[in-house]
């Protein structure tokens, strides 16, 4: 019986398709010879579906999707709707096997005396059957397979569904199916379409409504009720009247439903798909380059973009809306969106200790048009996940090369003779190979003297920390800036080079965000991440976060780089404006040429840091006589405008935020330092007495004067001649 029905099935389904071919007997004996090769089974489709992306406060921010859907349980369908469907695709749906001989009998009749396709012969069913092998198709060539108007395609779909509907419930099969429609306006499901069309759910649909979207999964397009209300609603007062022949409703019902105008019961809600449409787009399309990157959203990457692509996702992302609008505000103050200098303005805050992303903005809108103003770049983060090949830091980068000479144990108190021009020697990368001499020059080179940490990072003055880097090698900056998440722009490491501390090295805003936030973390970087969790369709968490931290330097280092860094941003530093009534660190950065600004720095609560350039190319259009937002600049140094930004951003994001200081000075500084500080002095001071003749006790007897060159490395430093690279 199930041969036969399947193979009776398949020639009429297939005369049904193809009305002008001839020779049904033909057909026949094909199909009898062919039909124990058919399959028997249907793999369940992964239905692609609606996913969410929304804020820390659970508002959305944006949809993203490859079909608009949204699966639903059969409990979660209106009954009205289910007897709607039936009604009109398939009246005979809870008598039959899954494949409806009458039913198919009678279409045939009808299509061979009009000489067209008018009714069709598939089952609610083996139309299941055919969406499922078209969704689960993995090429062309299945995708086909699955359409064609042959009779193979008809007899395999008759096969597939009689052994459906052994293997599932009616109810399962019906939901299934409407799960799967496509229903017009980019709707595939009934729960999207009811959304869509009536801004409401599935199961809330009343008969008019339900009449009207079972009457487009014939014609969507021709039957929408958006876009032809009048042909939709003679359709949908076709599958009313179905309904009260089948008895589903009742003759009143029914008089009074097919006088409502379509027109008045439409509600459309758009579903703008992709971050395009989101308030903050960047952001957004970050958060889905960032599943697509990083394992612990799968093994592989093809692992992750399956996730992605079957969707259902509710993403809830760590963007906070005020500190959010508090750093786009700041950028639009200062460099506003389409300037007519082309400048771009870009920042990212990190909250330290957890990594969590807490703004991302630039002055640019999401687009690919070729106008000022527009970017489908996001100038904050690496090229991998959407951004750039990376911004010059300017003097931000002297904090590791601060880092890694504490790290060795040089002594924050250190004193380095600093002229204005230096030129410097002996430099080799980390193989080993010699640098040529390197010429360096401070930002004004009437600054000179002797300088120790505090001083030379408080006035940040280059011949300092060259002379510094010179005690501490090229290698170990760099990989504690590594160990930071520090990259460059193209996720390589960055270049072992003199002059590293001066910001020669084009890294993201994001990047140095991270690794600002480890120093009033304690010396502990945490991995910035722009999600806090994920549910499923089913709102089933599939990840939740956890903060991703390591220890990068130790207390003492940590705690003694907050102390240098409280430098800058105090009187007489490089940004003393940088003060909004909080306890905080921070260092401007200005590159060669006045190319890039940048600034960066925190507090225990927030770290954040500012880029200014120019995207077209930082050495063809210089930071130096242009005019930016109707103002007039000779030249744009990391305190003129990236320092402002940074300021009025960081009061905004700190404003619900409570007073919290850096702790107790850190004894790395008070206690061992100090006491051999003290030590040195009074040597050196029992040295000035001796040599004046007074006559010391025993015990403060001055030592003896060398009798060889037992100079430091840095003593001997004060012998090489200096010379200039300029920077703040």
């Amino acid at each position: 019986m199930f041969t036969g029905t399947a193979v009776i099935a398949g020639v009429i389904g297939a005369a049904i398709a193809m009305p002008a071919v001839g020779g049904v007997a033909a057909i026949t004996n094909t199909a009898i010879n062919s039909f124990d090769s058919l399959p028997k089974s249907l793999a369940d489709p992964v239905l692609p579906q609606r996913s969410t992306i929304r804020d820390s406060e659970g508002d959305r921010m944006a949809y993203f999707y490859e079909q608009n859907r949204v699966v639903v349980p059969g409990k979660e369908i209106a009954q009205v709707m289910k007897d709607a469907i039936v009604a009109i695709e398939d009246s005979r749906f809870y008598e039959h096997n899954g494949v409806d001989v009458q039913g198919t009998l009678r279409a045939f009749v009808t299509n061979q005396q009009s000489g067209s396709v008018q009714q069709g012969g598939s089952t609610i069913t083996q139309q299941l059957v055919k969406m499922t092998l078209l969704n689960n198709a993995k090429n062309k060539d299945e995708e086909k397979a699955a359409t064609e108007q042959t009779f193979s395609r008809k007899a395999r779909e008759a096969s597939i569904a009689l052994a459906l509907e052994k293997q599932k419930s009616k109810e399962r099969i019906l939901s299934d199916y409407l799960n799967i429609a496509y229903f017009g306006s980019g709707a595939y499901g009934v729960e999207a379409a009811a959304q869509t069309y009536f801004s409401k759910s599935a199961k809330n649909l009343s008969l008019v409504e339900a009449a009207t979207l079972a009457g487009t999964v014939q014609q969507p397009g021709a039957f929408d009720p958006k876009r032809n209300p009048n042909d939709s609603q003679t359709r949908r007062n076709d599958v009313l009247h179905r309904m009260l022949e089948l008895g589903y409703i009742t003759d009143k019902q029914y008089q009074k439903a097919v006088k409502t105008k379509v027109k008045r019961t439409v509600k459309f809600k758009s579903f703008p798909n992709g971050c395009t449409y989101a308030d903050d787009p960047y952001f957004c399309d970050f958060t889905l380059q960032y599943i697509r990157n990083e394992s612990a959203f799968g093994k592989t990457k093809r692992a992750r973009i399956k996730l992605l692509e079957n969707g259902g996702l509710d993403i809830t992302t760590t963007l906070d809306p005020g500190d959010q609008n508090a750093s786009q505000n700041a950028i639009e103050s200062y460099v506003p969106t389409g300037d007519y200098s082309n400048k771009i303005a870009a920042l990212s805050m990190v909250e330290p200790g957890t990594g969590r992303i807490k703004a991302m903005a630039q002055n640019t809108r999401w687009g690919t048009k070729k106008e000022v103003g527009y970017s489908a770049f996001n100038f904050n983060v690496k090229k991998k996940y959407g951004g750039i090949l990376g911004v010059q830091a300017g003097s931000t980068f002297k904090v590791f090369t601060l880092a890694a000479a504490l790290d060795k144990g040089i002594s924050p108190y250190v004193n380095i003779n600093a002229p204005g021009v230096a030129t410097f020697y002996g430099f080799r990368d980390c193989e080993g190979y010699g640098f040529p001499p390197y010429t360096v020059a401070n930002a004004s080179e009437s600054t000179s003297g002797t300088f120790n940490m505090f001083s030379g990072t408080k006035g940040s003055v280059n011949t300092f920390f060259i002379g510094l880097e010179r005690m501490v090698s090229l290698c170990r900056q760099a990989e504690i800036a590594e160990s930071m998440g520090v990259r460059l722009g193209d996720g390589s490491k960055l270049n072992r080079v003199p002059s590293f501390p001066l910001g020669s090295n084009e890294v993201t805003s994001l990047d140095m965000a991270g690794a600002y936030a480890s120093f009033p973390n304690d010396g502990v970087w945490c991995q910035p991440n722009p999600i806090q969790k994920i549910k499923d369709s089913r709102g089933k968490p599939i990840y939740k976060f956890t903060p991703l931290c390591r220890r990068v330097l130790s207390s003492q280092v940590a705690d003694t780089l907050v102390a240098l860094l409280q430098g800058p941003v105090s009187s007489g530093g490089t940004f003393p404006g940088a003060n909004f009534g909080r306890p905080i660190i921070g260092k401007t950065g200005t590159n060669d040429g006045a190319n890039t600004a940048t600034f960066a720095g925190a507090t225990p609560q927030r770290a954040a840091y500012v880029a200014v350039f120019d995207p077209r190319g930082f050495n063809n259009y210089p930071l130096r006589d242009v005019v930016i937002n109707g103002n007039y600049y000779g030249k744009v140094y990391g305190a003129v405008i990236p320092g402002p930004i940074w300021r009025s951003a960081m009061a905004g994001a700190h404003s619900d935020l409570p007073v919290e200081g850096f702790g107790q000075e850190p004894k790395y500084i008070n206690d061992e330092f100090q006491r051999q500080e003290e030590e040195k002095k009074k040597r050196q001071e029992a040295r000035e007495s001796a040599d004046e003749g007074a006559q010391l006790p025993e015990d403060q007897a001055p030592e003896p004067a060398p009798t060889e060159d037992t100079r430091s490395p840095l003593e001997r430093l004060r012998d090489f001649d200096f010379g200039s690279v300029f920077g703040d």
